[in-house]
Parts: C-alpha cells; structure tokens; sequence
C-alpha cells in the first residue's frame, strides 16, 4: 500500500519533471536565438513549424538556413548528449556504489578518442570507416576489454573500476602516441579539439541516432528501477529481495557503454556532466530512480544547452571546447561531492 510520504514524493518528482521539461523547451528556443545573427523566439518557432508541415522555409535561405541546419541539430544534440550522459552516471553511480562514478570511469571514452584517432591520422579502414563509427568502435573494444579485465580479476564491482581505470590510461596513451608520432600539424589540432569535445558538426543523423540511443536505454533503466533502488543496500541485499545481481549488472553496464559511446562518437569527450548532474537531480527528487533517472536526463539537458550556448559565443569568432567549459565548472563540483562523501 502506498504511503502519505510515497505519495508526496512521487507528486513532488512529477512536478519538478514537468517544470524540468518546461525549462528544457525555453532553453532550447531561447539558445537558438544567440548568436551572431540575430534571430527571435518567434522566428525560431515558424521555422520549426513550417519545416515540420513541410510548407517551405517563413525566413529567407541564409536565416532559415542558420536556425533549421545549424543552431537547431546543434541544441538538439547539446541537450540529447546532456541528457544521456547525466542518465549514465545515475546508473554508473547506483550499481558500483560510488558517488563519484561517471560514464568515463569504464575507459569508454578513451576507447572512443583511439577509434576516431586512429581512422583520421592512420586513415584506418581505407576511407569507408567514418570518424564516428571508429569512435563507436573503439569505445565498444575498451567496455569489452574492462568487461574481460574485471572477469579474470573476479568480477567484483571495485574490479570493474580499476580495470576501468586501466583502460582509460591504455587507450589514453595510444591516442597520444600516435597523435604525436603520425599527424601534421594541422590534423593533430582537429584531433585535440574534438577529443576536448565539440558539436560544431552536429548533424540531424546524430540527433536522431542518438536520441534513439538514449529512449532505449532510458526505457531499460527505468524497467530496472526497482533493481537499481535495491542495489543502494548492496548486492547481498538486492539478491534478497529477488534481485538477479549479475543479469542486472550486465545489461545496465552494457546499457550505459553503448550509449556512452553513441554520444562520444559524435560529440568527442565531455565529462563531469555524468557525475555533477545526478547529485542535483538527486537534492531535487530524492534517490528513488524512477523519478532520479528522468529528473536527471532534463537537468543534464538543460545544463548542456546552456554550456554549449557558451562554448559557441563567449569568444566569438572563436569557438571554445565544450569539454573544457565543463571540466572548469565540474571540478569545483567534484570537490564538493568528494568533501562531502568524506564527511559521511
């Protein structure tokens, strides 16, 4: 039977989510009118609503062209990567039990950045492998690889995170050794930029493939919420309540890897949004995950947008890495979470 104080969570959860996903369309519509050409709200909405009926563009070409192939695909996928990388780290953070997890403590991200290095300097895969689908590959042979590691080492979950560790420092090192070994100088600078993490080449496929990514692996997160609630108790405490430990652990790690490395494949390395964004999905919700998972989904969409906003304008012409936006802003964070982790 539910309780007054289920109820009220519950209610209260729905409502910041309602509140979360009003935010998220305002920033949305709002970032796209920021920028050098100036462009209004209602501009903005006439021109998603023609290209929707498919009545031709209300704006002329250039300024239709700004809105619909530029700003638009590239806030879609600000807000889509937000979103999958903030639902990574409630999963990340549930199941190994540490507040400080985020989706690059599997070494997927490193595993992407030697894909996409390896295609654009070495030119692997003779022209037909894309620079994403590298990336992608390369985050899938690194979650293998922490997969086989934790295995041999005995499976348990502070395995899983050294071997991640042990990836990440692995393909860390052979992306930089053949950055510095086998690119000219001006590959090696595209390379760093979008291993910084970029959405400068946002494009409607990657919206589309990733938030495809995203509503399926959201839609199994939260068909294991319940598992992921009891999981907070331990393993020995999720098993007693009917728990199947290991299947669960491996489809939700999996779950997250693959996403993981959607999103890296497109948008390069961004970090700390896994890690800062459950933390304040959490103090707004609380800790049962099928309010946490959406309410962080929106913050970490929002929060994205907005730092992407950034990235694109503070020193305009020039463009700053996403990535290092919110390494600046996720590290004073981190410092918080590890201070107060500490002191419980």
């Amino acid at each position: 039977m539910t309780t007054a104080p289920t109820r009220a969570r519950t209610t209260a959860g729905a409502a910041w989510c309602v509140a979360g996903l009003g935010l998220l369309v305002v920033s949305i519509a709002v970032a796209i009118t920021i920028g050098p050409a100036s462009i209004g709200v209602g501009e903005v909405w006439r021109t998603v609503w023609a290209h929707l009926r498919g009545t031709g563009p209300v704006l002329p070409p250039i300024r239709d062209g700004i809105v619909w192939h530029l700003r638009l695909p590239r806030t879609l996928l600000a807000a889509v990567c937000g979103a999958g990388l903030a639902v990574c780290g409630v999963v990340l953070q549930s199941l190994l039990r540490n507040p400080l997890a985020d989706p690059f403590v599997l070494g997927v991200s490193s595993g992407a950045s030697t894909g996409a290095v390896l295609v654009v300097v070495l030119g692997v895969g003779g022209g037909a492998v894309t620079l994403s689908a590298g990336a992608f590959a390369g985050a899938v042979v690194s979650f293998a690889l922490v997969l086989g590691l934790s295995h041999l080492l005995g499976g348990q979950l502070d395995r899983v995170v050294l071997s991640g560790v042990a990836a990440m420092q692995l393909f860390s090192a052979l992306t930089s050794f053949v950055v510095l070994t086998a690119a000219d100088a001006e590959t090696t600078k595209g390379v760093l930029f979008w291993l910084l993490g970029s959405l400068a080449s946002a494009s409607w496929g990657e919206v589309g493939a990733c938030a495809a990514v995203l509503a399926v692996t959201l839609a199994v997160c939260l068909g294991h919420g319940r598992a992921l609630d009891a999981f907070a108790f331990g393993e020995d405490a999720a098993a007693a309540l009917g728990v199947r430990v290991l299947r669960t652990r491996l489809v939700l790690l999996c779950a997250t890897a693959l996403l993981t490395a959607a999103l890296v494949s497109s948008t390069g390395a961004i970090g700390f949004v896994g890690l800062v964004l459950p933390h304040a999905a959490r103090a707004l919700v609380g800790a049962g995950h099928t309010r946490l998972l959406p309410a962080s989904a929106l913050a970490g969409a929002v929060f994205l947008v907005w730092v992407d906003t950034l990235a694109r304008t503070a020193l305009d012409p020039q463009e700053v890495p996403v990535g290092v936006l919110t390494s600046l802003i996720g590290v004073p964070a981190f410092v918080v979470v590890l201070y107060r982790t500490r002191r419980r």
